[in-house]
């Protein structure tokens, strides 16, 4: 049995109340899924930076499982005759 190692690259930029997060994932077949994730800072919540990075991190991982199960279900429908039903993990 061989192992595998997938490493997710996550990436946050602040600027003032806004953070974006991107998050990529590089599997070792050289294949490329990104998520992007944004958050914005209520002007009436206090300043915590580290709940913007969480909620920007969060969405941009989403967006990153979402593009990775549109890239299997593209996978499954190109190596089968029949076709997949369109499934949400």
């Amino acid at each position: 049995m061989r192992a595998k190692e997938w490493n997710v690259r996550l990436e946050l930029t602040e600027d003032g109340d806004d953070t974006s997060a991107r998050a990529e994932l590089v599997t070792d077949d050289g294949v490329e899924v990104t998520g992007q994730g944004r958050a914005r800072r209520n002007p009436s919540d206090p300043s915590v930076p580290m709940i913007g990075d969480e909620l920007a991190a969060s969405r941009a991982l989403a967006d990153l499982a979402e593009q990775l199960a549109l890239t299997t279900r593209r996978d499954i429908a190109s190596s089968v005759e029949t076709s997949a039903p369109n499934r949400s993990w």
